[in-house]
């Protein structure tokens, strides 16, 4: 229980880290990627300033030279040759490199060997386009480009567009990827070995302290046992022997009544001894699985049988109600063990004379407590398979004095009662005894987490109780 505790813990931290970390890691990167961009598209309108601002100086490389056109004085064009000399070779793919369209579009000059043949838009704040390289198109290439629209006065002179390779934002961006994905992963082991090792020094009192007290409680159990058996032992060789014994007719009544009264303390607190013993050996899980086929309809027969008595006593109508299998199943075997799973006879015996007894105790003389056994076929088919997950369902039902609603979600709490004030006997209200050690449910509810099942109690008060017990008929390992 503390190493899943202790995994539960160490999980914990490391995913929490871990998210901590990638949320780090994701705005560094989108920093450092924004950044990458604007110093690029600085780059690019500093280019194009540059440019214009040589738009009629011939000192300037790649210059714009204009001219009026020899019609008409004011207009004017771009001299190609004149603004770009013989620069219209091929540069290396970090450069960059400077593009001329005429007012309508056309590609006038360019620096690159291969027209790009994309159309052009203004865009000052930059734009990332995808250019297929090859014969087929089987490459690409990422460009970031600004477009600026030249114009003297307000006659648009044409349209220059600067690109430079997106391999400055993609180059440091992949790295900068593999660099934060190797140091968080490096950082989430660290915290997944630290939280491993944290946790178990936060987990060590608890379980030093856990296992204290489940030794106390184990071994006060078998410590008291022997102790209780003599006593018990030898008080009832004591009221033998009085019985045999020529004596005064008062003190031997007496003395009688006394020894009968230590014995069923004794027989008291040896049935408190065992029930701490059984819990204990539950929550280590130290009990020995013996585990057999149970055919739970002749097993509560056998309870119903063992508690007749004390029904006959308080007049109350005790039933055992089978609900018979569907018409449609035909197959011999299965019919034959209906109600049968796999189970500890004994625990299952204590479990159900807890759950009857109990019924019979908080239900008034007149009464009725009815025990339900059906089983409940869950199937699935799988490629043509039938898988079964069935389950048996056994239901007591009494129309008892019931139980506060505010009581029911800690029912099942060791050591825990409804009410002090409902431990005795008022008129036909029967209340618990006040004989009981408020284990009976806590046993119950161990017996049936041990077997996988679950138990569910609804209740109104003054009108009665229902426990369904739902068990499973095999176990999973």
């Amino acid at each position: 229980m503390f190493q899943a505790t202790r995994r539960r813990l160490a999980l914990w931290y490391t995913a929490v880290t871990a998210v901590l970390l990638l949320v780090f890691a994701s705005g560094v990167y989108l920093y450092v990627r924004s950044t990458l961009i604007e110093r690029i598209d600085d780059t690019l309108n500093h280019v194009v300033e540059i440019v214009e601002r040589c738009l009629t100086t011939s000192r300037c490389a790649s210059t714009l030279v204009v001219e009026p056109v020899n019609t008409d004085a004011d207009k004017f064009r771009i001299n190609v040759e004149a603004s770009f000399h013989d620069e219209a070779d091929t540069v290396e793919d970090d450069h960059i490199d400077l593009e001329w369209f005429s007012p309508t579009g056309q590609l006038i000059w360019s620096t690159l060997s291969t027209p790009l043949n994309i159309p052009i838009h203004t865009n000052r704040t930059g734009e990332t386009v995808r250019v297929f390289k090859g014969d087929r198109g089987d490459s690409t290439l990422l460009l970031r480009q600004v477009t600026q629209r030249v114009e003297v006065g307000r006659q648009v002179l044409g349209y220059l567009r600067v690109s430079h390779p997106w391999f400055e934002v993609t180059k440091p961006s992949r790295q900068l990827i593999f660099d934060l994905a190797l140091g968080t992963g490096l950082m989430v082991l660290s915290v997944g070995a630290s939280g491993w090792f944290l946790s178990g020094k936060a987990m060590e009192p608890v379980g030093d302290s856990y296992q204290r007290l489940k030794q106390f409680t184990a071994d006060a159990s078998h410590e008291l046992r022997s102790p209780i058996t003599l006593i018990q032992t030898n008080v009832q060789v004591a009221l033998a022997e009085l019985e045999l014994a020529e004596t005064e007719a008062t003190t031997s009544f007496n003395y009688r009544q006394q020894l009968k009264v230590v014995e069923r303390l004794t027989q008291r607190l040896g049935k408190l001894v065992n029930d701490l013993l059984f819990l204990a050996r539950q929550d280590s899980g130290s009990s020995k699985d013996d585990f057999s086929s149970c055919p739970m309809d002749a097993l509560l027969m056998e309870v119903l049988e063992e508690q007749q008595l004390l029904a006959t006593e308080k007049e109350i109508t005790l039933c055992l109600d089978l609900v018979d299998p569907p018409t449609s199943e035909t197959n011999p075997e299965l019919l034959e063990n209906w109600f049968t799973l796999i189970g500890n006879w004994d625990q299952l015996v204590r479990l159900f004379t807890n759950l009857i007894s109990n019924a019979l105790q908080y239900t008034p003389s007149g009464g009725r407590v009815n025990v339900e056994l059906a089983r409940l076929e869950g199937i699935n088919r799988v490629a043509g398979l039938r898988y079964s997950h069935a389950q048996l369902q056994i239901k007591v039902i009494d129309n008892g004095i019931g139980i506060p609603l505010e009581a029911l979600p800690s029912l099942f709490d060791r050591f825990y009662r409804v009410d002090p004030a409902r431990t005795h006997k008022a008129g036909n209200t029967i209340a618990e005894s006040s004989t009981g050690t408020g284990l009976g449910l806590a046993i119950a509810q161990a017996i049936v987490e041990h077997h996988q099942g679950q138990i569910q109690v609804e209740s109104s008060f003054g009108k009665g109780s229902t426990f369904t017990v739902t068990l499973p008929i095999t176990l999973e390992s």
